[in-house]
């Protein structure tokens, strides 16, 4: 398995079809926009799945969306935007393996935290991030701004 930064459009083209998968709500030119996003990065976990396909570079097979910012309650630390594994790939520990190069990359960073929001309704993710040792934190609590807000 290896991890790399998705830079080329025909990197971005495979992502955006794995992070649609979390982004289904979204057009897929939406997703495809995190690209121009100031800061935002994304990486692909490449795993051999299928051998006999002669796919010596490994299959795209996760992706994450990650920041490096400072807040009070997180100082330095790296923001998971999106972490998603193709979904009939889930359970094989791809999730866990890009989760843990990603706190070694932040580390290599100089960050002192890894965080990420998880929406109220998503246990199966909530139950993931912590049995690979995340903690709850605290609550994201937001305002939606309407376009006549001015």
């Amino acid at each position: 398995m290896r991890v790399d930064e998705l830079t080329t459009d025909e990197q971005w083209d495979e992502a955006v079809a794995i992070l649609h998968q979390l982004w289904s709500h979204e057009d897929k030119s939406f997703v495809r926009g995190f690209r121009d996003e100031e800061g935002y990065r994304a990486f692909g976990l490449y795993a051999d799945v299928d051998a006999s396909d002669g796919d010596a570079g490994g299959t795209l097979v996760a992706v994450a969306g990650i920041s490096i910012q400072r807040v009070l309650h997180h100082r330095r630390h790296a923001w998971i935007h999106d972490l998603v594994v193709e979904g009939e790939l889930r359970g094989n520990g791809y999730g866990a393996e890009l989760l843990d190069w990603i706190e070694n990359w932040a580390r290599e960073r100089e960050c002192e935290y890894v965080a990420l929001a998880n929406v109220l309704d998503n246990d199966d993710g909530l139950s993931f991030y912590e049995d690979n040792g995340m903690e709850r934190w605290g609550y994201v609590v937001e305002t939606e701004l309407d376009d006549n807000s001015g």
